[in-house]
């Protein structure tokens, strides 16, 4: 299982995915362009010494990420009809987070082999994307048995 992430917005919450990644032994794609510096201090303030220890591809674009691109690409969107609970993953599934200030355009929806949401009240906006990436990822873990030990 992976996490790619779409021209991310806010370090703070980029360096939070990461941390998660190592933690959870998985790799991360990050597809550029990225809205903040890579080196920025609250990147690393929330990702730590961690950061040093992921495993990461950076992309230079959305074309450039497709072409290796292996498994199924699962979106996490707002907009996915089906919840994350009710989904059977697979073990070679990327998790793709958008950005925080839009998502992902439509020519990238509509790539996506399933798109899947967190159920939340009505009438909220969204959640952080990192607590996103925990919950989702953490199930998607749990469904195929691969949580580091």
């Amino acid at each position: 299982m992976r996490l790619a992430l779409f021209e991310p917005d806010i370090p703070q919450n980029t360096g939070a995915i990461l941390r998660l990644a190592v933690c959870m032994d998985v790799a991360v794609d990050v597809i550029e362009p990225c809205g903040f510096i890579w080196s920025d201090r609250h990147m690393r303030r929330s990702g730590m010494d961690y950061l040093e220890r992921v495993d990461l591809t950076r992309h230079a674009s959305w074309e450039a990420y497709r072409e290796g691109r292996q498994g199924r690409l699962i979106l996490l969107t707002t907009k996915g009809a089906q919840t994350y609970t009710s989904f059977a993953f697979q073990m070679n599934d990327t998790l793709l987070l958008g950005r925080e200030s839009a998502g992902v355009p439509d020519h990238v929806h509509s790539c996506a082999d399933a798109r899947i949401r967190v159920p939340m009240r009505k009438g909220e906006r969204a959640l952080n994307v990192a607590l996103t990436a925990a919950m989702v990822l953490g199930e998607g873990l749990r469904q195929t048995n691969i949580f580091p030990d």
